[in-house]
């Protein structure tokens, strides 16, 4: 017998789209109600998803990058209110709609919200969607284009998530806010941890990116398949230029795609009653949430993810499992060392023959914003159908390695009532770690503990690090730009461990190495 309230997953839909032209009718909110339909039909293939649709009392969408960054912002108008957008297209009235924070965890987080809410029959058809169109943006922009996908639908939605940056002030007065400059920072601290040169760490990167490469290879919905060797990955050319020291560009998600993605929950009862088959049902066995130190500067280590380690352990007590029962992991894999740390928080060794991704990942699959993992619990919906009683996991990944969601995905039926931990305790365990104080006006000798070189076009432009004061032992950031000969410097030569001078500039720290 399975609890009438267990919750399900029973419906996924993906849409990726390489070749489409700009048009007003396809806006980033009608493109993710497309993936939302295909998600209906998927949980009713014989009887189709309108009727089911009209059921949905709660929806959320992913906010689009284009709400979040100047970078993406577009010139084509938005929603006012994405969720209801797409609850209109669908014929649908829910008591919720909700519209996201920034994260890549977002998916995963209201996968695990919702569940509780159907557990405990307080919502009884649920929806998470997504959508990014910044390949037709970039298009139409170069074409001139004019579309309109300007929608008035009414109130603001409730928003959901963490809405704080994820950089603290000491970051962002040196120029620290991006993904790009933050990750290879992390990158440059594993390597040191590894003890490994620059050379022996890029070939290392280029066999662990070439893993998702070959499985993009073989994904129709993945926007590079050209399956990448590591020789490939790892050799800088004109295009696998240096976006910022250690990673090339093939070694960074890929934003500029159209894709779309969305997943119907459920409970058993309601599956049941309207008429879903067994076989649609996956079940979450095992979920968990949780942060790490907030802001990357005062993390105790640079090269550890407390909360990736947290997030699975909970997961997989909730579940009943370990490490070992799982068949198939689709790991957050933004950059290298997302996937680095999760693989050693989790477990996992360089040549565990499991899938590390069955998307091929956000650098070849493609990288839709904070809807990434939408798209792979939807693939993991089906690897796990396609293999009745596996076990497969998805971690989330949200800011710079900061959020963090875990799912436990399975046919076979949770024993008993389902329950999860209270998130809120798992926290209070994270937030209790030690952290570092960051100096703000360091001046005198320091050590790099970690660096990363950041690109224009051509040639290096600025050098960050987090250092070590000599005097104080405390952490500091500092920066270095318009010395030519110093970043060329930077990415020929060693930089761990290496003295630097530290003072201040037009109120920046600034380093010279000695």
């Amino acid at each position: 017998m399975i609890d009438p309230r267990t919750p399900i997953l029973v419906g996924g839909g993906q849409i990726t789209d390489t070749t489409g032209e700009p048009s007003s009718g396809r806006s980033r909110v009608a493109f993710a109600a497309e993936a939302a339909r295909l998600a209906l039909t998927d949980a009713r293939p014989s009887i189709g998803g309108d009727a089911l649709g009209r059921q949905i009392d709660a929806l959320a969408v992913m906010e689009f990058f284009s709400d979040i960054s100047p970078r993406f912002a577009s010139p084509f108008g938005r929603s006012s209110n994405p969720p209801r957008s797409v609850a209109n297209r669908l014929d649908a009235r829910p008591r919720q709609l909700l519209y996201s924070h920034s994260g890549g965890n977002m998916p995963q987080y209201l996968v695990n919200r919702f569940a509780e809410e159907i557990a405990r029959g307080e919502t009884q058809l649920a929806l998470v969607c997504g959508a990014e169109l910044l390949r037709t943006t970039q298009n139409a922009r170069k074409a001139g284009l004019t579309i309109d996908w300007n929608e008035d639908a009414g109130a603001e939605p409730e928003r959901v998530g963490d809405k704080r940056f994820g950089f603290s002030e000491e970051e962002a007065r040196h120029g620290l806010r991006a993904a790009i400059h933050f990750y290879p920072l992390l990158e440059n601290a594993i390597r040191r941890g590894l003890e490994r040169d620059v050379p022996a760490h890029m070939k290392a990167m280029g066999r662990l990116f070439e893993r998702l490469a070959a499985v993009a290879k073989d994904n129709p919905l993945a926007t590079r398949r050209q399956g990448y060797s590591a020789d490939r990955l790892a050799t800088i050319s004109d295009d696998n230029r240096w976006i910022c020291f250690p990673y090339p560009r093939l070694m960074n998600a890929n934003a500029i795609i159209d894709q779309a993605a969305a997943v119907l929950m459920t409970s058993v009862e309601k599956a049941r009653e309207w008429g879903i088959p067994q076989d649609r049902w996956v079940f979450l066995h095992g979920c968990a949430d949780g942060t790490d130190t907030w802001f990357v500067s005062e993390r105790d280590r640079l090269d550890a993810s407390p909360a990736i380690r947290a997030c699975a352990r909970l997961a997989l007590d909730m579940a009943g499992k370990r490490a070992s029962d799982i068949a198939a992991f689709d790991l957050y894999s933004c950059f290298p060392s997302a996937v680095e740390v999760a693989m050693k928080e989790i477990g996992l060794v360089e040549n565990d023959p499991r899938p590390i991704s069955i998307t091929g990942g956000l650098p070849f699959f493609g990288g839709p914003g904070n809807n990434y993992v939408t798209h792979a619990i939807a693939e993991m919906m089906k690897v796990v159908r396609a293999r009745p009683g596996s076990l497969g996991m998805v971690t989330a990944n949200g800011n710079y390695l900061t959020k963090h969601s875990a799912g436990l995905y399975s046919t076979e039926p949770v024993a008993g009532p389902w329950r999860r931990q209270e998130p809120k305790i798992l926290q209070a365990e994270l937030d209790s770690r030690p952290r570092q104080s960051v100096s703000a006006a360091p001046t005198g000798m320091g050590t790099i503990e970690t660096y990363c070189v950041a690109y224009g076009k051509a040639a290096p432009e600025r050098a960050y690090i987090f250092g070590r004061h000599d005097g104080s032992g405390q952490r500091f950031v500092a920066m270095a730009d318009g010395d030519p000969s110093l970043l060329a410097d930077m990415v020929t030569r060693e930089q761990l461990g290496r003295k630097v001078n530290v003072s201040q500039r037009e109120g920046r720290n600034v380093f010279q190495p000695v």
